[in-house]
């Protein structure tokens, strides 16, 4: 897969999330895929994925701008770095209360492509930044 294929594979996962279509960012996805996050385990899995994306789609309302997608020579690795506007809909255990708060976050990505599909996303965010967001602080 080369640079510009991959390019385009990542920014149509991110058109799917700003979309909160569940089936258009599974179709992105490979075989053995794996979602780590800076705050928390590693779902291993579409399935898990998907089970995330559902609760994440319930609990946020989520839209990414200035997207940044960097790849590698041959199209196996990416990078993206974006905003992310947000609104606390529903209270996610172990966080504060939901109370229809907003906030923003600079985000960065990692990903893995084999055969034209993403088989790993790692996901980094400043989790004190958006606890201190919605707490008002």
């Amino acid at each position: 897969m080369s640079a510009a294929d991959t390019r385009k594979l990542i920014t149509r996962y991110y058109a799917a999330f700003n979309a909160q279509d569940v089936d258009g960012m599974l179709a992105c996805l490979g075989a053995g895929f794996v979602h780590d996050v800076s705050q928390g385990e590693s779902r291993k899995g579409k399935d898990k994925f998907a089970a995330f994306l559902a609760h994440m789609n319930s609990s946020y309302r989520e839209v990414l701008s200035d997207i940044v997608v960097m790849t590698s020579v041959d199209g196996s690795r990416a990078a993206a770095e974006f905003k992310l506007k947000g609104k606390y809909l529903k209270t996610d255990p172990g966080l504060p209360k939901a109370k229809g708060q907003t906030y923003k976050l600079r985000v960065g990505t990692f990903f893995e492509v084999k055969r034209g599909k993403i088989t790993r996303v790692t996901t980094h965010y400043n989790l004190k930044d958006w606890t201190q967001q919605v707490l008002g602080k």
